[in-house]
């Protein structure tokens, strides 16, 4: 039984230790267990870039393998005041630069709509066997994965193996539909 206040000081405590090496080899055996998930026919893919003052899950890997299968990949830019993300079409030409919280994002380009996307990678501190998840607290994924039509597919991506059991979970909680972590891939 644990708390997402417990679970997020404790993640957190567990990322300080990786270092940029570790962070690139898990990050890397994390996108090579993504190829294995029933998304690929799929056309809309939203992809976060890595906080890495947070040591988040480097997804250049993912991105590379997008990119790869011709996907459309859509980005984030984030509005603090009223907790919305609006999401930008990653291209050639797609100029990104951090905000003041260190969060990468693009300055402008071709907006899509949250309605149009497929499968959503979602960031996380920490996950459970429900398909529950731990975020920084802010909602914004919440508020964004709601937006999303009932079918978009979530995806964790986590340092981390599950938890048993998050105890604090609200109404508004939007649960994940798989969770991707360097030992396995887990199904919710």
């Amino acid at each position: 039984m644990t708390t997402k206040k417990e679970l997020r000081l404790q993640k957190k405590g567990l990322r300080k230790q990786l270092t940029e090496t570790d962070i690139d080899e898990l990050s890397l055996v994390i996108a090579n267990k993504v190829l294995s998930l029933p998304i690929w026919e799929k056309t809309y893919f939203h992809v976060f870039l890595p906080i890495v003052e947070h040591k988040e899950v480097n997804t250049e890997f993912i991105l590379h393998l997008l990119a790869g299968k011709d996907k459309e990949v859509v980005i984030s830019k984030s509005d603090f005041d009223t907790r919305n993300m609006t999401h930008f079409l990653l291209t050639d030409n797609t100029k990104i630069k951090k905000n003041e919280y260190n969060i990468p994002e693009p300055v402008d380009g071709l907006e899509v709509p949250s309605s149009k996307i497929d499968v959503v990678f979602v960031p996380l501190l920490a996950f459970d066997t429900f398909g529950n998840r731990v975020g920084y607290g802010k909602g914004f994924y919440d508020k964004f994965l709601s937006e999303c039509k009932p079918e978009t597919i979530k995806i964790g991506l986590s340092f981390f193996e599950a938890e048993t059991e998050i105890t604090d979970v609200f109404e508004g909680d939007i649960k994940l539909d798989y969770c991707v972590t360097p030992e396995k891939v887990y199904k919710f």
